[in-house]
């Protein structure tokens, strides 16, 4: 099982490489005295009955109970992890693994290493990842908290499978197997427990062969409070998704607000609308259409920032639809557009007030239209600008936009 470790430089020099592995069973570990070991044996039982060459990584993450020397005696190797968080303890505990095919899951004894052959027996067939589904296995009573259960992993399951397509079952599942080859190309960065949504985004961005197997979650065996803090934790695992979806987080609300307050805009130029004998839309209502429309373009602005950045960052790995765009839209296009609405703006600005300085700058009887045409000049200047801005940010980024490179 390889040679117990006083440091990762010293790790790396006294590892016996001359044994081949096949599979790497991770686990990250903060104070799990009370269940490490158990993890440590199933996996190890599991090793020979199946007759699989095999290693157990602890990451430590600066456990001060004597989770260390629980490992170090069971045979494991212990990766020591200064950066906290559950995400840095297992990029660390892989990058130390030396086998093709890694497993991971958590200290707390709540998933059964005796099952990694099940996981290693997909990964042979061919498959990237393999995730483990405890809602097509079984929970046992009190292993999983009720809005864990019923609102939490099923919401967030379901809000990552519309944004992403994954098709996952269970994208929070803390057993899951996957080949070293496919985690090398995600380029996880998460050091928190939004790993688990990086690695499932990253998967589906990648094109991976997924599955799932059933699996059973037992109640934790830990003895202490968990390191899980359920609506802190849900809210970074709902900004992280967000974060990379900027399509929802940006173009489709600012699209709607566009849309919405254009057709208020339009509708209430003529004058004045009945809805009923009591309810009529007037020019306060067009000035929320305004209002709207401006917000609209802003966010729409912002969301094709966000678009640039992560492609130009490789958080998107498949932007089809942004190539195509980017090849065909330059920074002149962007100015050729804002600057004709903010001409046109400015025209029927100044026609309407040479009308209203011709009458002797009395009562303005023109506000529909001074609504309207400085609606375009402000939409005008906002694109002329946001034209400007996304081509500082491509250079900055090396992905020139228009006629770039897209590498």
């Amino acid at each position: 099982m390889g040679t117990v470790l006083a440091s990762e430089k010293s790790q790396s020099e006294r590892v016996d490489t001359s044994v081949p592995v096949a599979v790497s069973v991770v686990i990250p570990c903060l104070n799990e005295a009370n269940s490490l070991g158990s993890c440590i044996d199933k996996a190890v039982t599991a090793f020979r009955a199946a007759g699989l060459a095999g290693e157990v990584i602890v990451a430590d993450n600066g456990s001060t109970d004597g989770s260390m020397q629980i490992a170090e005696e069971r045979g494991a190797r212990v990766v020591r992890v200064e950066e906290r968080g559950y995400g840095s303890a297992l990029r660390a505990g892989i990058a130390a693994a030396r086998g093709p095919f890694i497993v991971m899951g958590d200290a707390d004894d709540s998933y059964d290493f005796g099952e990694v052959p099940k996981f290693a027996e997909m990964l042979r067939q061919g498959y990237d990842v393999v995730m483990g589904n405890r809602f097509r296995g079984e929970i046992k009573p009190k292993a999983m908290p009720w809005h864990h259960k019923y609102i939490g992993n099923p919401g967030l399951t379901a809000l990552l499978n519309l944004f992403f397509r994954t098709g996952i079952g269970d994208s929070h599942c803390g057993m899951r197997g996957f080949t070293r080859a496919v985690y090398e190309r995600m380029d996880l960065r998460s050091t928190g427990m939004e790993f688990a949504s990086e690695f499932v985004i990253k998967a589906a961005q990648l094109k991976a062969r997924i599955t799932e197997i059933p699996i059973t979650l037992w109640p934790d065996k830990r003895g202490r409070p968990p390191h899980l803090r359920s609506f802190r934790d849900g809210w970074r695992h709902l900004r992280f998704m967000l974060l990379y979806a900027p399509n929802w987080l940006f173009l489709l609300p600012g699209g709607a607000l566009l849309a919405a307050g254009l057709f208020l805009v339009f509708w209430l130029l003529p004058g004045p609308r009945q809805i009923s004998p009591r309810v009529i839309l007037d020019i306060h209502t067009m000035i929320f259409g305004v209002m709207f429309t401006l917000l609209g373009v802003q966010i729409l602005s912002i969301g094709s920032f966000a678009k640039v950045f992560s492609y130009a960052e490789r958080f998107d790995r498949n932007p089809v639809s942004l190539k195509r765009l980017l090849k065909r839209v330059k920074l002149e296009t962007g100015l050729l557009v804002g600057g004709s609405l903010f001409l046109a703006g400015f025209a029927g600005c100044a026609w309407v007030a040479w009308k209203w300085a011709a009458s002797g700058f009395g009562p303005l009887h023109e506000v529909r239209k001074v609504l309207f045409w400085s609606m375009w000049l402000f939409i005008g200047a906002q694109v002329t600008f946001a034209s400007f801005f996304l081509s500082m940010l491509g250079i900055s980024r090396g992905t020139y936009i228009g006629d770039y490179d897209l590498h």
